[in-house]
Formats: structure tokens, C-alpha cells, sequence
């Protein structure tokens, strides 16, 4: 084992790629939203994903969502959503988050770093769980987003400010 270590340290080889586990996002997720108001989910997800539960330190998670890929269910409320009054998916064409961490927590695990909606960014932490069968594996996340902290719309009291999240995201393990 100690040479295995020096070998790796002589080479100059990044032990995250080693010793790290890469996972690719099937087709079959499902990233859903609701509120008092409306509810629907975005059909499109992209990005990577490094993810060992028993080496928590290697993770991490950059995750891109098309905004134009939503879908409420009602096509003239898919392009209100998508317009300058709400995403303005031209000018932000894109959802982000970006981990700078990954920690255990009481329910399964915590990703802490960047959420980037409508040109704003702020730290967010997202909760997870993560259930692993040989190769394959389903992370699940459920969380709320205050949408107005994004400028996403206008508080008013209309619509709800809060969004509840639901991320199913089944992936593969890509060999090495």
C-alpha cells in the first residue's frame, strides 16, 4: 500500500480521480417544483457528478438546468415563466449549482455551495440522500427555494414566494 501511495505521489496523479466515484445522470430524472400557485417540473438536467459516501471529501456536484426546459403542464404559462417578467431565460438561459463540500448529516448528506438563478448568486446548502445498487444509484433531494431572493418575479402577495423543490436523479456509475 505504501508504494501504491508513492507511486501515485511521484506521477503527480490526483488522488480524487483515483480514488473518486463518477456518476452519469440517466434519462429518468425528474427535477419538480410546486407552490400555493403553480407546479411543474424541468425536463432537462446536465453535469457531473463525483460522489463516495465513504469518502465524502472527493465529491462534488455541478448541475446545470436549462430554464427554457420547463414545463407547468400550460404552454402560455411555460412562456410567461420563461419571459422578463419571471426567468427571462434569454438574458438566463440556465439554472446552477456548484458544491464546494459535501457532509453527512442526520437524514443522508448535505451539499454546500452556489446556487446561481436569474444572473444572482448565493450560498445554498441541498439535502440528500443518495441509495446505491451495484452501478446504479438514485440520489433524491428535497428542499425550499425562496424565489424572490433569485429575482425571480416580484414579491407581491399573489403568487408564493417559496418553492418546494423534489430533485430525482438516477445515474449510473461511469467505469474508470
Amino acid at each position: 500500500m505504501k508504494i501504491a501511495f508513492l507511486i501515485i505521489i511521484f506521477f503527480g496523479i490526483n488522488s480524487t480521480s483515483v480514488f473518486s466515484q463518477n456518476w452519469k445522470i440517466t434519462k429518468n430524472h425528474k427535477i419538480a417544483f410546486s407552490s400555493s400557485d403553480v407546479s411543474g417540473l424541468f425536463n432537462e438536467i446536465s453535469g457531473s457528478i463525483i460522489f463516495d459516501a465513504a469518502n465524502l471529501e472527493t465529491s462534488k456536484f455541478q448541475l446545470t438546468i436549462p430554464v427554457e426546459s420547463i414545463q407547468t403542464g400550460n404552454s402560455t404559462q411555460n412562456k410567461h415563466a420563461i419571459g422578463g417578467d419571471w426567468f427571462n431565460a434569454i438574458s438566463y438561459p440556465k439554472i446552477e449549482f456548484i458544491s464546494n463540500k459535501i457532509v453527512k448529516s442526520e437524514n443522508g448528506f448535505k451539499a454546500i455551495g452556489q446556487m446561481s438563478i436569474h444572473g444572482i448568486s448565493k450560498d445554498f446548502t441541498v439535502p440528500f440522500t443518495f441509495d446505491q445498487k451495484g452501478s446504479k444509484g438514485t440520489f433524491v433531494a428535497k428542499f425550499n427555494l425562496n424565489r424572490v431572493e433569485y429575482a425571480v418575479g416580484k414579491s407581491d402577495s399573489e403568487e408564493s414566494d417559496n418553492i418546494k423543490i423534489q430533485a430525482t436523479i438516477p445515474v449510473t456509475k461511469i467505469k474508470k
